[in-house]
C-alpha cells in the first residue's frame, strides 16, 4: 500500500518573522512526515531574534529559516493555508488549490516585548505563544480531520 503524501501547510502571518515561523518549525518537529510545512508572510520582514532563541530552548531549530513573503513560494498548491494573526486574515489571498483555510490568531510576541527594558524581559511573551503555538500544531493532524473546531 503507497504511503499517502504528506499534506502541504502555509502557516501565514503579516511579516513571516515571528509566529509563523515558530508553527513551521514546530510542525517540522512535531508532524514529521505527515506535513509538509511552510511559512511565508503578506510581506518579508526578516526573521525575528527572540524568536529564534524561545525556539532554541525547546530544541527547535529555525535559525536557518528566512523571511517569505507568498510571492516567493511559486506554484505550490497548499492542502491548509493556516493563518496565524488577524492582518493575515485579512490579507490572505485566495490559494485556488487550497482545500481548507484555517484561523488561529495568537498574540504577537514583539508588540506584547515593546516595553520590555531587555531580552530577559521579553522572552516570556516569546515563551508563551511559543507554547501556545505548539499546542494548536500537536492537535493540527485531528483539526485537519475535522475531528476539532
Amino acid at each position: 500500500m503507497a504511503r499517502p503524501s504528506p499534506i502541504r501547510v502555509l502557516f501565514l502571518c503579516t511579516g513571516n518573522s515571528c509566529r509563523s515561523q515558530m508553527a513551521e518549525g514546530w510542525a517540522r518537529a512535531l508532524l514529521g512526515d505527515r506535513v509538509e510545512a511552510h511559512s511565508a508572510g503578506t510581506r518579508s520582514q526578516g526573521l525575528n531574534r527572540l524568536a529564534v532563541i524561545a525556539m532554541s530552548e525547546v530544541g527547535v531549530d529555525i535559525s536557518r529559516h528566512e523571511s517569505k513573503a507568498i510571492a516567493s513560494l511559486g506554484d505550490i498548491e497548499f492542502d491548509c493555508v493556516i493563518t496565524v494573526c488577524d492582518s493575515a486574515r485579512e490579507a490572505c489571498p485566495v490559494f485556488p488549490g487550497a482545500a481548507r483555510v484555517i484561523h488561529q490568531s495568537f498574540d504577537d510576541p514583539p508588540r506584547l516585548a515593546l516595553g520590555a527594558k531587555d531580552d530577559d524581559e521579553a522572552l516570556p511573551h516569546y515563551r508563551r505563544v511559543r507554547d501556545e503555538i505548539k499546542e494548536f500544531v500537536q492537535r493540527l493532524p485531528h483539526i485537519m480531520e475535522g475531528d476539532l473546531p
